[in-house]
């Protein structure tokens, strides 16, 4: 059995135990069309930003890109899980990036999500916290909102404490009431959960569990059944490596749960997921990576069955799997148009590769031909240990750059980042 705390958005980074063969569902899947890995290393220059990283190890577990302070300039948001610091990367008019430290003392942040909670006109930062990255059991899990005074001064609100530890959460409005609810995923250890919190407003919410397994690292809100009520689903890993979903009754109530994909290999490792309309027909699919890469040697690294595939939403709440690629310690799923030709195209990053060799992949562009068909392109071979990434247009010119968090609790260190932007050449 894993005993990992594998995030989102982190933490392969931190799993321990392990190791199998893959299952044999996994080695009858059809393999994704084969074309050559290509590599383009000019086609994104990297830049650090923010505070310099200095002789610290960085310990950064999600970045965001979103305009926090609504000033028409894309900025990023970080959490540092080891500094347990949540970071405001403020684009300023030149295209720099202003370091400010928003929350201390936020007790390992691993996800933040920007959402206006309280209807005020301006964005809110809602953080899920593990408190400790390791495995740990206790009921030591947070779950806070950065209120924004509309000024981007933050008031620390506790939505929810002392729970298993806490991975992603996300607001929607589930009820149809007019204001904001959360689904949240608790990543636990032997423990962990998955529950909604319908919002009573004044800040105060009732909550609801829908799933007691441990594992959860993300959890995505859309309406997959297509019947007008959003729902949401959870990817859970440990022992379990399945994606639930469930289904919204319209009457305030999900007690129509289910697996909608699941691996017999317990040492899949699933590591991130993502909701998006990848093939463009109006309903909503799902992108996950599994790379956590940890087995039994101290030092953590790819497996053969490591990689990134979709889910296609075939309509009423069922899905067919897809493998796009192998990617060894494969994490952090976006979906986007990257090229701008009508398509959704990929990126994702190898988190835990064979760091040894100087041509191991970091960070990865899967470019759809249009019959989702992906091109894999090697974008670099470094920095190394990347663990999450975002996208969007930070300048205005219409084209996307990247934004990157590292995270480096293993060897080697070197090569070493902390936040960086990845402008298009």
């Amino acid at each position: 059995m894993k005993i990992s705390p594998t995030l989102p958005s982190i933490a392969a980074a931190l799993l321990a135990l392990g190791g199998c063969a893959p299952s044999k569902e996994d080695l009858q899947l059809p393999p994704p069309p084969k074309a050559e890995t290509q590599v383009d290393l000019q086609r994104f220059a990297g830049s650090e930003i923010g505070a310099p990283i200095g002789d610290r190890r960085p310990w950064v577990t999600h970045v965001r890109a979103v305009d926090l302070d609504q000033d028409g300039r894309l900025d990023a948001i970080g959490c540092e899980a080891k500094d347990s610091e949540v970071i405001w990367l403020r684009q300023l008019p030149d295209g720099s990036f202003q370091e400010i430290v928003i929350a201390t003392q936020a007790q390992a942040p691993v996800h933040a999500e920007a959402y206006d909670l309280d209807a005020d006109g301006d964005l809110d930062l809602l953080v899920s916290c593990m408190n400790i990255v390791f495995p740990n059991n206790d009921k030591i899990g947070t779950l806070m909102v950065l209120e924004n005074d509309g000024s981007q001064n933050f008031t620390q609100r506790i939505l929810l404490e002392k729970v298993d530890r806490v991975t992603d959460a996300r607001a929607a409005d589930l009820d149809k009431d007019g204001d904001l609810d959360l689904v949240v995923g608790q990543f636990g250890y032997d423990q962990g959960e998955v529950r909604w919190m319908r919002n009573l407003g004044n800040w105060n919410f009732e909550s609801q569990t829908v799933l007691q397994l441990s594992g959860t690292i993300n959890v995505t809100v859309d309406d997959y059944n297509g019947d007008g009520w959003l729902d949401f689903a959870a990817l859970v890993s440990q022992q379990w490596e399945e994606i639930h979903l469930f289904e919204n009754d319209g009457n305030g109530s999900f007690k129509k749960s289910r697996v909608i994909w699941g691996s017999a290999n317990d040492d899949y490792a699933v590591s991130g997921m993502s909701s998006a309309d990848l093939n463009r027909d109006g309903k909503p699919d799902l992108v996950f990576t599994n790379g956590d890469g940890f087995g039994p040697n101290p030092v953590p690294g790819p497996r053969p069955w490591h990689g990134i595939q979709w889910l296609e939403n075939k309509g009423s709440g069922y899905f067919k799997y897809h493998r796009i690629a192998d990617l060894g310690g494969a994490y952090s799923p976006v979906a986007l148009d990257i090229d701008h030709d009508g398509d959704t195209d990929l990126l994702a990053l190898s988190s835990f590769n064979d760091w040894s060799n100087p041509q191991a992949e970091s960070l990865m562009l899967y470019e759809n031909d249009g019959r989702m068909n992906f091109q894999a392109t090697v974008l670099a071979h470094e920095p190394i240990q990347l663990l999450s990434i975002d996208a969007g247009d930070f300048d205005g010119s219409g084209r996307y750059s990247i934004v990157s968090g590292g995270l480096h609790a293993y060897q080697p260190y070197e090569r070493m980042s902390r936040f960086m932007i990845w402008r298009p050449q």
